[in-house]
C-alpha cells in the first residue's frame, strides 16, 4: 500500500489579513496564530479599552462643553494674559486621538471574533501610551484650571440620559456575540464564569438605569411652561463686541428681552461697561497708555476710558470666528466702537422697551468711589429716563438705601433666606439650578435666572424645568429654537425603554444560544451517534491548524476501525496528493 502525504489547501483570508496586519503588523499567514494571547498582550488590549474609554469621556465633555467655550478661553486669558481660542487644539487633538483609538479597539475586537491571537504593533503600543498620557494631562490641567465645567456633565444628561442608554443598550448586546464566543465555546473555567457574571451584571444595571433619570422633558405636552425670557448677556459678543452699542443692539434685533451688562465705576464716578478687571483685552489701552495697560480699570477716569477703541480687537482676535459674516459696513462700525458707559445702554433699553440685568463690581477699597459707588449707579439709571421697575441688579447689598429697584442674589439661597433678604428673583449659574429646586423657587413664586445657556440642548432643559428667563451670549442660536429639542410623555418613554429592553434581552439568549447550538443539538440527540472527534472538530473553531489536523485523522481513522457504511466512502487521489473523506464532512 502506498501512503501519500496529503497537502493543505488554504483559502485567501483577505480580511483576517487586513485586521491583523493593520494591528499587528502579521500581513502572512504563517506569522498569525489561534492560539490564547499572552497575559502581556491582554494587558495592552486592557489599556487600549482604558484609553477608549476615557476618550470617548474627554469627548463627551468636550462636545457638551461647547456652551462655555467663551467661559473657558476666559478663564485661560486670566491666566496668561493672553487671548487665544484654545478649545481649537483641543478639539482638533481629541478627534485625531479619539479616531485613532477607536480604530484599534474595532480591530482588537475582530481579532476576538476571528480566535486571532493579539499582538498589537509596537508603534501602536507607544501611540496609545501618548494618547493615553495626553488625554489624562488634558483632564488634569482642566480639572486645574476650569474644576467647576466637570457639573455640565450631570446637567447635560438630564438632556442625552434616554438617548445614551440606547446607545449604550445597543453596544452591549451587540457585545454579547463576543463573550457567547469566549465563555460558552471554550473550556469552563473561574475566569469564564467571572466574565459572564460582570457581562450580566452591566446588562441588569443597563435594563433598570432608567430608573435613576432625572429628565425634566420627560413630562406632559400640556404641561410646558412658555418660553423663557432671552435675556443678551453683554449684547450678542459673538457678533460684535461684547458690552458695546453694537453688541447690545444686534441683541435685540435677535429677541432679547432685557440687556445684561458689566458695570464698574470710574476714578471720576461714571459708571461704564467692562467685563475685566484691566482694560487689555477688548480695547487699546496697551497703544493709547503703555505704562498703565495692567492698571485696574476703575482707577481711569472717563475721558481716558473714552479715548479707548473698543471694536478693534474683535476685528483682529475674531474670537468666535463669525468676522467673516461680516459686511464691511458692520467692519467699519465695529471698528469705531468705544467703551459703552452705564447711560448708553440703559437708554437704549427704555427706547426698546426693555428691561436691564446690571452685575456691578464694587470698586476696591482703596478707591475714591468705594463708599459711593451706589451712588453713581442710582444717578445713571436716573439720567438714563428708564423706570426703575425694569432695572435689576446685583450684588443684593445696601437693600435699605435702594428703594425702586430691583435686586437679585448671584448665589443659591433657601426660600427661607430669600425672604429674610426681602428680594423676589435669583440669578444662578446653570450647574446650581436643579430641577427640583427650580420648582421649588417657581412654587414660592421666586423668578430665576439662569446663565450662561448658549446651546439649544441646554435651553430645552430649562423650557422644560419651567425658567422664566435665560442669560445668554448667543441670542441669535436661541432665537432659532421655538420648542425643546425633544419632549416626551412619560408614558411614551417607559414604552421605549421596556420595549428596547426586552428586544435587546430576545437577541443575548438569541445569540448565546446560537453560539452553543451544537452543544445543545448533541445534548438534546443523546450524543450516542458522536464520536468525540467529530464533536471537537465541529464545536471547537478556534483550535490551531495544527490541532485540527490531528483531530481530523482521528476521524478517519476511528470510522476505518468501525467499519464504512454503504453510503460512505474514503478515496484517495494519488494524482494530486489530496486525501477527501465524503459524507463525513471533512476534507483535506
Amino acid at each position: 500500500m502506498v501512503k501519500h502525504q496529503p497537502l493543505q489547501v488554504y483559502e485567501k483570508q483577505v480580511f483576517v489579513s487586513f485586521v491583523t496586519g493593520i494591528y499587528g503588523c502579521r500581513w502572512k499567514r504563517y506569522q498569525r496564530s489561534q492560539e490564547d494571547s499572552s497575559r502581556w498582550e491582554c494587558t495592552w488590549f486592557i489599556i487600549l479599552c482604558s484609553s477608549f474609554f476615557l476618550l470617548l469621556f474627554w469627548a463627551y465633555f468636550w462636545l457638551v462643553a461647547q456652551n462655555d467655550f467663551n467661559e473657558f478661553n476666559w478663564s485661560v486669558y486670566n491666566r496668561s494674559g493672553e487671548w487665544r481660542d484654545e478649545t481649537i487644539p483641543i478639539l482638533a487633538s481629541t478627534t485625531v486621538g479619539f479616531s485613532y483609538i477607536t480604530f484599534l479597539m474595532i480591530l482588537a475586537l475582530f481579532h476576538i471574533s476571528l480566535g486571532q491571537q493579539m499582538n498589537l504593533y509596537w508603534v501602536h503600543k507607544i501611540g496609545v501610551l501618548a494618547t493615553l498620557i495626553t488625554t489624562i494631562s488634558g483632564v488634569v490641567t482642566v480639572d486645574d484650571i476650569w474644576g467647576d465645567e466637570w457639573d455640565i456633565l450631570l446637567v447635560s444628561l438630564q438632556s442625552t440620559a434616554p438617548f445614551l442608554h440606547i446607545g449604550a443598550l445597543a453596544t452591549v448586546t451587540a457585545i454579547s456575540w463576543l463573550v457567547a464566543g469566549y465563555v460558552v465555546r471554550r473550556e469552563r473555567s473561574n475566569f469564564h464564569v467571572m466574565v459572564l457574571l460582570i457581562y450580566i451584571v452591566i446588562l441588569l444595571a443597563l435594563y433598570l438605569a432608567p430608573l435613576t433619570f432625572t429628565c425634566p422633558c420627560i413630562m406632559d405636552r400640556h404641561s410646558l411652561r412658555p418660553r423663557p425670557d432671552i435675556i443678551g448677556r453683554r449684547g450678542a459678543p459673538m457678533l460684535a463686541p461684547e458690552n458695546t452699542m453694537v453688541s447690545f443692539n444686534r441683541a435685540l434685533q435677535h429677541g432679547a428681552s432685557s440687556l445684561e451688562a458689566d458695570v464698574t465705576i470710574s476714578v471720576d464716578g461714571v459708571p461704564f461697561l467692562m467685563r475685566d478687571r484691566t482694560l487689555r483685552r477688548t480695547t487699546d489701552v496697551s497703544k493709547v497708555f503703555p505704562a498703565r495697560q495692567h492698571d485696574d480699570a476703575s482707577f481711569f477716569n472717563w475721558t481716558e476710558i473714552r479715548s479707548l477703541n473698543a471694536g478693534q480687537w474683535f476685528l483682529e482676535s475674531d474670537p468666535y470666528w463669525t468676522v467673516e459674516t461680516l459686511t464691511a459696513r458692520d467692519r467699519s462700525r465695529i471698528g469705531n466702537q468705544t467703551v459703552c458707559s452705564l447711560v448708553e445702554m440703559l437708554r437704549l433699553a427704555a427706547r426698546a422697551n426693555s428691561s436691564a440685568l446690571l452685575d456691578i463690581r464694587k470698586p476696591p477699597p482703596e478707591h475714591p468711589r468705594y463708599r459711593s459707588w451706589f451712588m453713581d449707579t442710582l444717578w445713571a439709571v436716573q439720567k438714563a429716563g428708564i423706570s426703575q421697575k425694569r432695572v435689576t441688579w446685583t450684588p443684593d447689598t445696601d437693600r435699605g438705601r435702594v428703594r425702586g429697584l430691583q435686586q437679585t442674589a448671584n448665589e443659591k439661597l433657601s426660600v427661607e433666606e430669600i425672604r429674610q433678604r426681602g428680594i423676589t428673583s435669583l440669578t444662578l449659574h446653570y450647574s446650581k439650578a436643579s430641577h427640583k429646586d427650580i420648582q421649588e423657587y417657581l412654587a414660592n413664586n421666586v423668578s430665576v435666572t439662569v446663565y450662561p445657556v448658549n446651546d439649544p440642548w441646554l435651553l430645552s432643559v430649562l423650557w422644560c424645568s419651567g425658567v422664566p428667563s435665560v442669560s445668554s451670549d448667543a441670542p441669535q442660536v436661541l432665537q432659532k429654537v421655538p420648542y425643546p429639542i425633544w419632549l416626551m410623555s412619560q408614558n411614551a418613554y417607559n414604552f421605549i425603554w421596556i420595549t428596547s429592553d426586552l428586544v435587546s434581552l430576545a437577541v443575548v439568549i438569541g445569540i448565546f444560544c446560537f453560539q452553543n447550538y451544537h452543544v445543545i443539538r448533541w445534548r438534546m440527540s443523546g450524543m450516542q451517534n458522536y464520536n468525540p472527534e467529530q464533536i471537537m472538530l465541529s464545536a471547537v473553531t478556534r483550535q490551531s491548524s495544527r490541532d485540527v489536523n490531528i483531530m481530523k485523522e482521528k476521524l478517519i481513522f476511528s470510522e476505518l476501525n468501525n467499519g464504512l457504511s454503504s453510503t460512505e466512502e474514503l478515496s484517495l487521489y494519488p494524482e494530486n496528493g489530496y486525501a477527501r473523506y465524503s459524507d463525513g464532512g471533512v476534507s483535506d
